[in-house]
């Protein structure tokens, strides 16, 4: 109780607590301070990826295109004259020999031109006869000078007519007899029958189609292509070789060659039609089969680069390639073409430059990196 009412006192044992206190306080601060001091700063993080080295080659540009299998010679036969069709021979799919009776039609007012014709040149041959007798008997007269030169010269002019009128009749017979036989189409080569145009009892008009024929020996695989193919398509005077497969069975193949490139685009689909002869074409593939094309195209030199390794500069593709220094570094590239899990690299990239495949997104500019073990090539 007498230390509590003593007030100098307590005020003497309040500071000296504080003075311990501090002393204390200042101690452990010094001491901190020491071993911060003693501390050494923290190595910058070094950060692992996957690398390859970019190896130029030859790019093996493949185009793909899918079409179908067409005759290469392929006519349509109609009649040279009209008339009612009185008989069909031929059907779809049937098999033609060149010569073959095809289709026919009415041929009764085309035999009765002919024996008018035939009458004709009966009349002219009687004319001439006459004429030539009577220019027989002027001819002596005047020989004789029983007779006028000027009565000779009317019965010359009457045999000369007569010779000009059976030369007419006898032209006339030969085109009667001529669109007789135009009464019956025939097949001009051998072929299958891919399509007709009439049916018996149908009036047909000259030249339209009764009948188309193709020759089975010479087929085309027919494709569209797209105009951006022929402009990415390198500059060959040779044009490659294209080996057509069918869709149902791959396993069946053949080679051709381009032989046709339409110069205009078709004004609906804006493709350009390309026919290639195929060589010794296998009976499986039929008209109208469906097909693929692969042709291989010599392209530049590239590079091909996973495409994990493609990143994003301003909008524009780029890679990380790993310096001598271990720094990595943002280049531009230019990109021939993606593909499904790669890219092919067109420019941009010197040979055996170390390209970053894995962990690109967390990379920045100069920074140190380690290639993993085993993944550099």
């Amino acid at each position: 109780m007498a230390l509590f009412h003593n007030r100098p006192l307590r005020r003497r044992l309040v500071a000296g607590s504080i003075a311990v206190l501090a002393c204390g306080g200042a101690m452990v601060w010094h001491g901190a301070r020491s071993e911060a001091s003693n501390v050494k700063p923290a190595a910058a993080e070094t950060k692992l990826v996957k690398a390859i080295a970019a190896v130029p080659m030859l790019s093996a540009d493949t185009r793909i295109a899918i079409g179908e299998i067409r005759p290469r010679l392929e006519s349509d036969l109609g009649f040279r004259v009209s008339g009612k069709l009185l008989e069909r021979v031929a059907e779809i799919g049937s098999t033609v020999k060149k010569g073959e009776v095809l289709a026919r039609i009415e041929d009764q007012d085309y035999r009765n031109r002919l024996a008018s014709a035939e009458a004709d040149v009966a009349a002219a041959q009687a004319v001439l006869v006459e004429a030539k007798a009577a220019e027989a008997r002027i001819g002596a007269l005047l020989a004789k000078g029983f007779t006028t030169r000027a009565n000779y010269d009317a019965t010359l002019k009457n045999l000369r007519s007569a010779q000009a009128k059976l030369k007419s009749a006898n032209i006339a017979f030969d085109m009667a007899k001529d669109q007789l036989g135009y009464t019956e189409l025939h097949a001009e080569f051998d072929g299958i029958v891919t399509a007709t145009g009439a049916e018996a009892g149908q009036s047909v008009n000259v030249g339209q189609m009764v009948v188309r024929v193709a020759d089975p020996e010479s087929r085309d695989a027919v494709f569209s292509i797209a105009e951006a193919v022929f402009a990415n398509a390198p500059d060959t005077k040779q044009p490659p070789k294209v080996t057509v497969s069918l869709l149902s069975n791959p396993a069946i193949t053949a080679v051709g060659s381009i032989r046709e490139i339409a110069p205009m685009a078709d004004a609906a689909t804006r493709t350009f039609q390309v026919k290639v002869s195929i060589e010794n074409a296998p009976n499986e593939m039929r008209f109208g089969a469906s097909v693929a094309g692969r042709a291989e195209m010599g392209g530049p030199t590239v590079m091909v680069l996973p495409g994990s390794a493609l990143f994003d500069k301003g909008g524009e593709p780029a890679v990380w390639v790993v310096s001598a220094s271990s720094a990595v570094e943002l280049k531009p590239v230019t990109v021939a073409r993606y593909e499904t899990d790669r890219v092919v690299v067109s420019g941009g990239l010197a040979k055996g430059d170390l390209v970053v495949t894995a962990g690109v997104n967390r990379l920045r500019e100069h920074e140190k990196v380690r290639i993993v073990e085993g993944e550099e090539k």
